[in-house]
């Protein structure tokens, strides 16, 4: 290993030595696994390095279910957990240690209240989970670099990215609320009401759309099935973000960073706030 898991917070010096441990093969390899990088300039991976470096040297990361880390896989990432903040500040990402990183989906106990107050207890698959205050939790299967498939350009799924959607809760939970809105404290030209305005908008919006491609699937075709995904790959982003405004937040983050031409045809003010709030514009240039 690198030597790079120091636990919480880190030195100037602890950082310098985990970019010098950051070999060029190794930065190479990492930024050759994730094609959604190559639009950044030399100097924005220059910074998005350095990042991963205080990121590393800050974080504590843990293998779970016999999983074991080793330099590239701690690095694939770091690089994608940093590519959110590349414009802002790493303090965003203060007030908690430790990622943990099952080799494959994790089971996570939950409960939900039915319409008559009973509670149901049950236990759900998951490929990433972000504790308000506590850990990020992965699933390696799903966070690693994954191989261009130009047969699913097309298909909203193409744009999933566990780690930049976990990440995207860890800024939405800044005030403790998982509402889809992170802090705007450091944009003194985004407004919170302005910001509610449009996401709502969107995400009712996509509800709507939703709903359409669903009534759309003929009857004998299971909604759950990959057959049904012949209707889906008509939305701009995953079908998950329907579930709350958190996750369309997350789901959007997604797309904004990996796919994101879809999602500003589809709703141009809310790429232009994202573009706003990362101070990001992967479309342009």
């Amino acid at each position: 290993m690198l030597g790079w898991i120091f636990g919480r917070g880190a030195s100037t010096t602890q950082v310098a030595q985990v970019q010098a441990r950051i070999t060029p093969e190794l930065w190479t390899q990492t930024l050759h696994g994730h094609g959604f990088l190559a639009r950044l300039s030399q100097s924005e991976t220059e910074e998005l390095k350095s990042r991963c470096a205080w990121f590393l040297a800050s974080k504590s990361m843990t293998g779970a279910g016999g999983f074991v880390l080793d330099d590239a896989t701690c690095l694939s990432i770091a690089v994608q957990a940093c590519l959110p903040i590349l414009k802002l500040d790493p303090l965003l990402y203060h007030g908690w240690n430790e990622i943990i990183v099952y080799p494959a989906g994790f089971l996570i106990p939950r409960e939900e209240m039915d319409e008559d107050g009973v509670v149901h207890e049950y236990v759900q698959e998951a490929a990433g989970e972000a504790w308000d205050g506590g850990p990020v939790v992965l699933s390696w299967e799903d966070a690693a670099p994954r191989e261009a498939d130009p047969d699913a350009a097309d298909d909203p799924a193409h744009a999933f990215n566990v780690v930049v959607h976990e990440f995207a809760h860890k800024l939405d939970l800044i005030d403790g609320e998982p509402d889809g809105m992170p802090a705007l404290d450091a944009h003194p030209d985004l407004r919170p009401r302005h910001w509610q305005q449009v996401i709502t908008a969107s995400y009712e919006a996509f509800n709507d759309q939703l709903d359409a491609i669903e009534a759309a699937i003929p009857d004998d075709v299971d909604p759950e099935s990959e057959e049904a995904n012949a209707w889906y790959g008509q939305l701009p982003i995953d079908p998950y973000a329907a579930t709350d405004i958190a996750e369309f937040f997350a789901v959007s983050s997604e797309a904004f960073f990996v796919r994101p031409a879809p999602l500003a045809a589809a709703y141009p003010d809310w790429y232009a706030l994202l573009a706003a709030y990362y101070r990001q514009d992967p479309l342009a240039g």
